[in-house]
C-alpha cells in the first residue's frame, strides 16, 4: 500500500496561500493583478474550467476579466479581441480556450498571443523558456502542477531517475524540461517506444501523461514497491461511469511508495498554478 497520497487540495492550499499574499502586496502599489479570459462559444469543458479559475483568482484577490465571443465569430474580430488583450497594460495574464471554431486558425491565434501574458504555457515564446530554462514565459499549468505537487510533499527530484510517459508540449515534454532543471535523469516513452514497462521498472519516478486512460497497471512497476507515479492523465470511464486517469489506480496503489489520484491529484492544482502565473505576470509588469 501507498505510504502517501498525493491529495492536491493541500498543495493547491499552499500555493494559494502565497499567491495571496504576494497578490495583496501588489494591490498596495497600486497594480491589480488581472486574468483576461478569452472564450468562443460555450463548452462544457471551457465553462467548467473557467468556474475553476474564477473561484481561485477570487480566493488570491485577482480580478478577472471575461471576453466571451460566439462560436460563430469572424476570424477579423476574435483576432482584434485577442490584440486588444495584448495591448491591455490592466490585462497580466490570457488564458485563451482551445480548440477553436474551425473558421479560425488556432495556430495563427497561439502565435498572436503576447508570451508576456501567456499564463497557460502555450506559445512558442513559454515553451522556449521551459526548455532553455530561461526564466521567461510561463511553463504549461498541467506540467508544472505536477511539479508542484511533488514539492510540496517533499518528494526529493535531485539524481532520481525519471520516466515520463507521453512526449506532447501539453505535458510530456515540458514536465521533462522541468524534472531536468531540478537535475533529475529523465527518460520520456511515447508509443513508439518498444517496451515501456520494462524502462518504466527502473524509474524512481514515473510520470502517466500519456492520454490513454487506465492504460499503466502493475507491470510497470517493480516488485520493490518504493517508486513515485504522478498520474496526469483524466477522462471519463463510461464502463466505471467514473473518473479515471492514465493508472488503473486500484492496481497500482498497493505496489508503490507515493501515488497521485484521479480525481483530487494534479488537476487539483492546475487553476492554482495558473492563477500564480497571473501574479508572476503582474510582478514582472513592474520590473
Amino acid at each position: 500500500m501507498a505510504q502517501i497520497i498525493l491529495k492536491g487540495a493541500p498543495a493547491a492550499k499552499a500555493v494559494n496561500e502565497q499567491t495571496a499574499a504576494r497578490a495583496a502586496a501588489l494591490r498596495e502599489k497600486g497594480v491589480v493583478p488581472t486574468l483576461a479570459i478569452l472564450r468562443v462559444g460555450e463548452r462544457d469543458d471551457d465553462l467548467s474550467y473557467e468556474r475553476g479559475a474564477v473561484k481561485r483568482c477570487e480566493q488570491v484577490g485577482a480580478e478577472v476579466k471575461h471576453v466571451v465571443l460566439d462560436a460563430d465569430v469572424s476570424p477579423e474580430v476574435f483576432y482584434k479581441a485577442l490584440e486588444d488583450l495584448n495591448n491591455d497594460p490592466s490585462v497580466h495574464g490570457i488564458l485563451m480556450f482551445r480548440p477553436l471554431p474551425s473558421q479560425l486558425d488556432g495556430e495563427k491565434a497561439r502565435k498572436m498571443l503576447s508570451p508576456a501574458k501567456d499564463v497557460d504555457g502555450c506559445t512558442d515564446g513559454s515553451l522556449a523558456g521551459v526548455f532553455t530554462g530561461s526564466g521567461e514565459g510561463f511553463a504549461p499549468c498541467t506540467a508544472q502542477a505536477a511539479i508542484e505537487l511533488l514539492d510540496h510533499y517533499g518528494i526529493e527530484l535531485k539524481g532520481k531517475r525519471a520516466v515520463v510517459i507521453g512526449r506532447s508540449l501539453v505535458i510530456g515534454r515540458p514536465v521533462a524540461m522541468m524534472l531536468m532543471q531540478r537535475n533529475a535523469t529523465v527518460t520520456i516513452c511515447h508509443t513508439r517506444t518498444v517496451d515501456v514497462p520494462s524502462i518504466a521498472r527502473e524509474a524512481d519516478i514515473i510520470i502517466a501523461a500519456s492520454g490513454q486512460m487506465e492504460s499503466i497497471g502493475a507491470e510497470y512497476l517493480r516488485e520493490s514497491g518504493d517508486q513515485v507515479i504522478v498520474d496526469v492523465g483524466i477522462g471519463w470511464s463510461e464502463e466505471k461511469q467514473k473518473l479515471c486517469g492514465d493508472v488503473r489506480y486500484d492496481e497500482v496503489e498497493p505496489r508503490c511508495l507515493v501515488v497521485s489520484p484521479v480525481p483530487g491529484g494534479v488537476g487539483s492544482v492546475t487553476t492554482s498554478v495558473l492563477v500564480k502565473h497571473v501574479v508572476d505576470a503582474a510582478e514582472r509588469s513592474l520590473r
